[in-house]
């Protein structure tokens, strides 16, 4: 029988408790790190966490993920890399600035597009992650293999894996869940302070003030450090949202209703095509693409394939043994498969493609 699997995961609240459930259904042995005893006490009963231990001895390791807060996630892979971790990851919803400073090859920067209204570990369950899309973040300087370990583990946990640079996601993800959260909290804070003198009128708030408003419940003790850590991508977003909103105030000020009519309508449409993660067709293919046996290849592929909105479904590396060559091989859908062969042949790869039978 072989021996289980050890991963450290290092802060057991909301979502390093949950990659614990999810890790420990999978077999591995679970090994948590957190500064607040009564938290480590409570992952233990959950059974989110096999055992505690201090980063410096929580000892070899083949995975460690990171779950703390940005402003400590590049400290902490640091620590954990020296004390023998094979792979590390974190969680956090910043990137750029910790793959910037973070200069070693095991290390894969990652991001789950996932959380609940529920704070810290009693909120963690193993299912948090399904169906969620997960970011990772290679670069140039990544193993491929640890790639791998990595996207296989989030793949595990039901989640879509994607691949992006990490100054792209930064800022992908001020449009798509910063500016959101500050916005939420800024439209609570005009009701809440209305409310003062117009007690009836959170009463009357219905559903879509509910609906907008929702995530201004999450735990605000992590976003001074996000929007330190993405202030300018941030504030570019702002900028824009604040610019758009002024245009609407002049047409609404203007009773302008074919101009009004114009921009809900595109909204309403841009809101019905937003992608869904589930594959158009049951139709898959397999591409093979001949690459370096080097650090990084596989950071191109993956990231070329988000860019061009292909999703990758399985993939693995066939090292060679005569050279420092390999194949790259990826699953994905056929109705999308010449869109990425395309891309890579305009970027010197020669990949080949098949049907896979279904």
């Amino acid at each position: 029988m072989s021996e289980a699997k050890r991963v450290v995961i290092v802060g057991v609240g909301l979502i390093g408790g949950s990659v614990g459930l999810a890790l420990k259904q999978q077999g591995w042995e679970v090994v948590g790190v957190d500064v607040d005893a009564e938290r480590l006490k409570r992952a233990l009963e959950l059974n989110a966490i096999d055992s505690v231990a201090t980063i410096d001895q929580a000892g070899p390791c083949q995975l460690a993920v990171v779950a703390t807060p940005v402003d400590h996630v590049v400290g902490t892979v640091e620590r954990l890399l020296a004390a023998g971790a094979e792979v590390v990851t974190d969680v956090g919803s910043v990137k750029g600035p910790v793959a910037s400073a973070i200069d070693d090859h095991r290390f894969v920067a990652g991001h789950p597009m996932a959380g609940s209204e529920q704070d810290g570990i009693d909120g963690a369950t193993p299912l948090l992650f399904s169906g969620a899309t997960w970011v990772l973040c290679p670069t140039a300087k990544t193993d491929d293999d640890a790639f791998v370990t990595v996207r296989d583990v989030v793949v595990g946990f039901g989640a879509n894996p994607i691949a992006m640079e990490p100054d792209r996601h930064d800022q992908l993800v001020a449009v798509v869940s910063h500016v959101p959260h500050l916005t939420a909290a800024t439209l609570m804070g005009l009701a809440d302070g209305r409310a003062v003198e117009h007690r009836a009128l959170l009463r009357l708030a219905a559903g879509g003030f509910r609906d907008m408003t929702r995530i201004a419940a999450g735990h605000p003790a992590i976003w001074p450090d996000i929007c330190v850590q993405n202030a300018d991508a941030i504030v570019d977003v702002l900028d824009q949202l604040i610019a758009e909103l002024s245009d609407v105030r002049t047409v609404v000020a203007g009773r302008d209703r074919q101009g009004l009519l114009q921009r809900l309508e595109t909204a309403r449409s841009a809101r019905r095509n937003l992608p869904t993660t589930a594959p158009s067709t049951d139709a898959m293919s397999e591409m093979r693409v001949p690459i370096q046996d080097r650090r990084g290849e596989l950071a191109t592929l993956v990231a070329l394939a988000a860019e061009l909105d292909v999703n990758i479904y399985d993939l693995e590396i066939a090292h060679s043994t005569e050279g420092p060559r390999g194949v790259a091989v990826l699953i994905i859908e056929t109705a999308v498969a010449d869109r990425l062969l395309t891309g890579l042949i305009d970027r010197g790869y020669r990949p080949s493609l098949r049907a896979i039978d279904s």
